[in-house]
């Protein structure tokens, strides 16, 4: 018994740390040796519950993406409940997929604002495995809710919705990435008070630019403009 209890803490330490470092230096800058230093266990011990770096990083994320996913799902499906039958509102599609992502944010026991930045950084510069292992994460959460945007907004095309998803993904994972970024690339200054740490003034910042880019004036393609005037 104690032997087990041992053995899920030094794996949980394993993934913490992997989590922090992760985050802080990318998959690529993190070396198993600095995971092993910050975790205080040697490389036999990453190797038995993990078997390599690239497993390592999977068990990062699934051990928050289940929970995130099955939560997701959960509001969805109490929704879609609620609504017997009709469409949702879009601000309840967006809410329960990138709102609850961002409300985990608050909770340290769901990896908190470590795991927010460290969505933000693997998206916005992932490897193709990364890559490949998350579209494989979220395929069925995110076919769900984009049959729940299809059903919410007849009147826009299909293509215009998945792109406008797209969008919507990318404008997240930049803004859970940290402002560290948005100084780099604007100059801009950014009170301390609006950080991305202050997730009450991010939440809903971020809802209302999202909603604004999925409910947008439908774009006008150059052969399409060429025709109207014909």
């Amino acid at each position: 018994m104690v032997e087990a209890v041992r053995l899920i803490d030094t794996r949980e330490r394993i993934l913490d740390s992997a989590e922090r470092l992760f985050m802080a230096h990318g998959y690529d800058g993190t070396s198993m040796r600095q995971i092993t230093g910050e975790a205080g266990v040697n490389l036999a011990a990453v190797n038995y519950h993990f078997g390599s770096k690239e497993s390592l990083i999977q068990e990062v994320f699934r051990r928050r993406l289940d929970w995130l996913n099955e939560e997701r799902m959960r509001i969805l499906n109490e929704l879609e409940s609620e609504a017997d039958g009709k469409a949702l509102k879009p601000s309840q599609i967006v809410d329960g997929f990138f709102g609850t992502m961002l409300r985990m944010a608050g909770d340290e026991n769901r990896g908190g604002i470590t795991f927010l930045r460290l969505m933000g950084r693997t998206l916005t510069e992932p490897s193709e495995f990364i890559r490949a292992f998350l579209a494989h994460e979220y395929k069925v959460v995110l076919d769900r809710y984009k049959e729940a945007l299809f059903q919410a907004l007849p009147d826009v095309p299909k293509a215009e919705i998945v792109w406008r998803f797209h969008f919507m993904l990318g404008a997240t994972s930049y803004a859970i990435a940290g402002t560290d970024a948005l100084r780099l690339v604007t100059d801009w200054q950014i009170e301390k008070e609006d950080s991305v740490d202050r997730l009450d003034r991010l939440l809903p910042r971020l809802m209302s630019f999202l909603l604004g880019g999925l409910r947008a004036q439908l774009p006008q393609f150059p052969e399409e403009a060429a025709s109207d005037g014909e």
